[in-house]
């Protein structure tokens, strides 16, 4: 038997966060962890092989670092997937201030049980052997969903069948989502541009206070500027532009939560040189203006 818990921290820093064991069985485990403090934590974690390894972001930012030399961010509202056959991949887990994550571990062969009348892709004899990775955004529903498993106030005779059946909720909900569209937009089946699509995207996303343009992005990523904005749209559902804009204002309501920040200081953070601009964005997104969004904060 695999065990599919991750390690356990081992020093005093790493304590301040809160490990939850929603679920254990042999062949799934699912977790809940979430930061309570005011200052960044550690968790020690690890990626273990032939096991599918979901991490979900309810309320982030948060950072996975593989070592000295390698991480990756994660934000609020934004799913990782990973699945590695070679080996065990430690890592620290690192949240911030009010950070919480939902860990849905499963093993591969149970995973593929669910779905024998239609494999996914990377569940297919010829791709078992194949490092798969993922990140995407969580939609509204399972957003709702895993809110769920950090409010819900249970017995403990009903706590093992609710969370058993939340786990396969989470599961249909998560493979749902639509797809990027092969057949309309066929270079989507090469995964070498797949692959440059989303190094364009990981790269509009370090220099989004001075993007790169359109064509620019494009020569950067080594595509044309057309498989560009189509495989874009159909890998992330938005434009190029659009999916910057977003995220820049998911980061800046981040940033508002942190309360070290004017209005006009987040503004110009996230790239905007005219705080109007930013202000009115802000309300078309949230609703409520930034200054009404930090008064209703405090």
């Amino acid at each position: 038997m695999v065990d599919l818990l991750s390690p356990t921290p081992t020093t005093e820093n790493t304590l301040k966060s809160k490990l939850r064991i929603l679920l254990e069985k042999d062949d799934m485990v699912l977790q809940t962890i979430e930061n309570p403090e005011a200052e960044w934590t550690a968790q020690p974690m690890q990626v273990n092989r032939n096991v599918i390894h979901f991490y979900f972001c309810v309320e982030g930012p948060a950072e996975f670092a593989f070592g000295p030399h390698y991480s990756r961010q994660i934000e609020r509202q934004r799913n990782y997937f990973f699945y590695n056959p070679d080996a065990d991949l430690p890592f620290l887990l690192k949240l911030a201030p009010g950070g919480r994550i939902v860990i849905l571990s499963i093993m591969l062969e149970s995973l593929h049980k669910l779905f024998t009348h239609d494999a996914l892709p990377f569940l297919k004899p010829e791709n078992v052997k194949t490092k798969f990775y993922d990140e995407r955004e969580i939609p509204a529903q399972l957003y709702v969903v895993l809110n769920q498993l950090f409010t819900i106030n249970l017995s403990p005779n009903a706590e093992k069948l609710y969370y058993q059946g939340k786990t396969l909720e989470l599961l249909g909900l998560y493979f749902s989502e639509k797809k990027a569209n092969t057949e309309s937009c066929p270079f989507l089946n090469d995964q070498e541009t797949v692959r440059k699509i989303k190094n364009a995207k990981e790269y509009l996303l370090k220099h989004m206070d001075a993007p790169p343009s359109l064509k620019e992005l494009a020569k950067i990523a080594g595509l044309n500027e057309y498989q560009l904005k189509v495989g874009f749209k159909e890998i992330y559902g938005n434009t190029v532009f659009g999916y910057l804009l977003d995220h820049r204002l998911d980061h800046s309501r981040m940033l508002l939560d942190s309360a070290r920040y004017q209005v006009n200081e987040v503004a110009y953070q996230i790239g905007y040189t005219n705080p109007s601009h930013f202000i009115a964005a802000f309300k078309k997104k949230f609703g409520i203006t930034p200054k009404k969004y930090l008064m209703n904060r405090h």
